[in-house]
């Protein structure tokens, strides 16, 4: 029978395990006794443990299987139930075991009399050091009071285990006694671009938990209070004082951190495991851990990015608590360095000295992150999802970071510093000559004048503006002031952002796309018109336009926000994720009764609204004779379209170079949409990557295409091949090429480019 609560359960075990470690037995009797009361405690039949040797998982200590099995029994990592929970770090609870895909029958232990089957994996400085597993006869998943109890009781077994000396040991650089001198070149994902030199210090030494069981609840209860105290004074000095010129997003997700560190969900799940027999220290870490494996089993990266948050503050309190406070920014960074992290939260990164801060590596991150929104307003290039950081790469080794590739080479060779300072140089040196170019008009050689315009979702992307000598903003992303919010924006709090980026804009226009929420950029706290969690094509699925005419609320709001910050000058909106001509003129008359509303109480409008509409729905183009006549102008997403056309998840790292951007599909489906364009004169566009590659802006300009919206880092490349380009040339010979039987025309058209002197970067 199953205990009444995870924390009367936990409490027996961490009872009768206190005496068990405080024993003068040997480590393998002591383990030999932990199983037994595990066992007793919970009423299952089988209670193993098995420890991590040698990098192989050895049966150490079974109550229920054969006693022979002891020590001969042994899996490799990933293999069978126990392997597969070390590896991935992760609980597993089968009503029948011999179902999971995994499952490894290993006839000298007698496994075969038991069917359901729970395992925990036993955790040391975040890495899985072995696995505590319980088996039973009965068909029947283990309750969840029963396996919160397992991993309560691992976190004891770590201590005990290790204390013993009886699991291999890891750090940063290696094995135990192990140090690695050879250059090696790991790879990751381009958070925040750039390039960067320096050593490589360790955001934070491991904190070492000592004792894991209480032996006063009150006690440890009023060192957690104490230390809460501590960190939201830390945090409120730190909102109070973090510095980036102008308001931003980045107030917001300060202001979201910070409720974070008030969160009573958080303490009572703290207080919940010191009630259950553990110290401030290993309570803390124990919802630690359970944050930990949550993040693994969240599919929504914006969750994910928010429960990074609440492990950073879980990093911050177990540090007050143990009185182990010094981070690397904490002791100061006495040379340039590159800055090796697990992961980070925005309030960290803020701590270190922008001086000698050079660049940031981290295990984990995305481009949604908080610490990667507040590490590109502090100009920091961050390299995230770098695999096997702590093995590779060692305190002090010599980094130098390539945001540009997503490359970071650890340990460099003379030859690689100086092939890395060449690209730096050659770097600079193109930055200056793109400076140079900045107000010089995009103009080819035979006088085609092109709209080169820049994306951007933030008021800080708005000096891009001034920087590129870009004409305008050809696509502003306006949900990511959404994303990054504890709550729904207020009305006037989008007003407020709308306004000031018109104001930055001055004179240039620019262009809002109404909010891209849903399917794969859920918010929770949106509810009910959301789409299933467990949406199997989220990108396919209830998003964007779909969702904001059916929660018209929110889209009625962003509306009146955007109709009043432009007040007295020329609004364009653009309608995301349009399938067919009715979507759009709903959207519109949406806009058109607000803008009728606020004109009837007398507040001023907009001179003149725009309407146009991304075309990133293939469905788009065959009504394009329909909806043309209603916009005013039209904008290709190349970046969904590509995947939607070809069937293709542009997130699938096996498709992600599969289909070319300059392949005859793509070409002709943008040739037939100019041409219908042109004939309606409706002015058309392009925005997403596609745009910003100077080969692929050049076919475009060769379809036709005279506006690109593109990343302010593409403007400079994109105008040096513009004018260098003759455009006639280029048109002339575009038909001819979209006649050719080729998987790509990128050879063709370099070849082209070469030929003319078109420059190419």
């Amino acid at each position: 029978m199953a205990p009444a609560t995870a924390t009367s359960a936990a409490r027996e075990i961490l009872t009768r395990l206190h005496d068990v470690m405080a024993s003068r037995s040997a480590a393998q009797a002591k383990l030999n006794q932990v199983v037994q009361i595990i066992g007793e405690a919970l009423h299952t039949e089988v209670c193993s443990i098995y420890l991590l040797r040698d990098g192989v998982l050895e049966l150490f200590a079974t109550r229920g299987l054969k006693q022979e099995a002891v020590h001969v029994t042994k899996l490799a990592l990933g293999e069978g139930l126990v392997g597969t929970i070390a590896e991935d770090v992760e609980t597993l609870n089968l009503e029948e075991a011999t179902s999971h895909p995994d499952f490894a029958y290993k006839p000298e232990t007698g496994e075969e009399l038991y069917h359901s089957f729970a395992g925990v994996p036993i955790v040391r400085r975040q890495e899985a050091v072995g696995v505590l597993s319980v088996q039973h006869s009965d068909t029947r998943k283990f309750d969840d009071v029963e396996v919160e109890a397992l991993q309560t009781v691992a976190m004891v077994l770590a201590e005990l285990i290790a204390g013993a000396g009886l699991i291999d040991e890891s750090g940063p650089g290696g094995t135990k006694g192990q140090r690695d001198t050879s250059p090696v070149r790991l790879t990751g994902l381009k958070l925040v671009e750039g390039m960067a030199r320096g050593q490589a210090v360790y955001h934070q030494p491991r904190i070492e938990i000592e004792h894991t069981v209480a032996e006063d609840i009150e006690v440890e209860r009023h060192r957690v209070i104490s230390a809460f105290a501590k960190m939201r004074d830390q945090i409120e000095r730190m909102t109070r004082e973090a510095d980036f010129g102008a308001g931003g997003e980045h107030q917001d997700i300060l202001a979201m951190y910070k409720m974070f560190a008030y969160d009573e969900g958080w303490i009572r799940r703290i207080n919940e495991a010191i009630d259950s027999g553990l110290t401030a220290e290993a309570a803390i870490e124990r919802v630690q851990q359970r944050t930990r494996m949550r993040m693994r089993e969240i599919g929504d990266p914006l969750l994910a990015d928010r429960m990074h948050d609440l492990e950073d503050l879980s990093n911050r309190l177990l540090r007050i608590v143990s009185g182990q406070l010094g981070t690397a920014a904490q002791m100061g960074l006495r040379q340039d360095t590159i800055l090796i992290a697990r992961n980070l939260g925005p309030a960290e990164l803020l701590e270190y000295d922008r001086r000698r801060l050079k660049g940031v590596v981290l295990e984990e991150g995305s481009l949604t992150a908080h610490v990667t929104i507040v590490a590109r307003a502090m100009g920091v290039p961050v390299l995230g999802r770098v695999k096997d950081v702590r093995r590779t790469i060692g305190e002090g080794d010599a980094i130098l970071l390539d945001g540009t590739t997503g490359n970071v080479i650890v340990r460099p060779t003379p030859t690689m510093d100086e092939a890395f300072d060449a690209k730096f140089l050659i770097t600079q040196r193109r930055r200056a000559e793109f400076a140079a170019m900045r107000d010089l008009p995009a103009i080819t050689k035979d006088g085609v004048r092109i709209e080169l315009m820049v994306n951007a979702g933030l008021r800080d992307d708005m000096a891009a503006l001034d920087v590129t000598g870009a004409d305008g903003v050809g696509l502003f992303r306006t949900e990511f002031q959404f994303l990054v919010s504890a709550t729904l924006p207020q009305r006037e709090r989008q007003q407020r952002l709308y306004r000031e980026v018109l104001d930055a804009a001055g004179d240039r226009p620019v262009i809002f796309r109404t909010v891209d929420i849903g399917g794969d950029k859920a918010l929770p706290y949106l509810n009910g018109g959301q789409a299933d969690e467990d949406e199997e094509n989220p990108a396919l699925g209830w998003r964007a336009i779909r969702l904001g005419l059916e929660r018209d609320g929110l889209m009625k709001v962003q509306a009146r926000a955007l109709l009043e910050a432009a007040a007295g000058r020329t609004l364009n909106v653009m309608f995301p994720m349009v399938s067919e001509p009715w979507e759009f003129e709903e959207a519109r008359a949406l806009f058109e009764a607000q803008r009728k509303w606020i004109h009837g109480r007398n507040r001023p409008t907009p001179i003149h609204v725009r309407y146009g509409t991304m075309l990133e729905v293939p469905a788009l183009a065959e009504t394009l004779d329909m909806i043309l006549p209603q916009l005013d102008f039209l904008s290709i997403g190349t970046n969904d379209l590509t995947q939607f056309l070809f069937a293709a998840d542009r997130a699938n790292p096996k498709l992600a170079e599969r289909y070319d951007w300059l392949s005859p599909a793509i070409l002709r489906f943008v040739n037939r949409v100019v041409l219908q364009a042109i004939d309606a004169r409706v002015p058309v566009g392009v925005c997403g990557e596609m745009g910003g590659r100077a080969l692929e802006a050049m076919a475009l300009i060769g379809l036709g295409i005279d506006r690109l919206s593109i990343t302010p880092a593409a403007i400079g490349p994109v105008k040096a091949m513009i004018r260098s380009l003759d455009a006639g040339a280029l048109r002339a010979l575009m038909p001819e090429l979209l006649t050719r039987r080729s998987r790509s025309m990128r050879d063709d058209l370099a070849g082209w480019a070469a030929q003319e002197g078109v420059a190419i970067v």
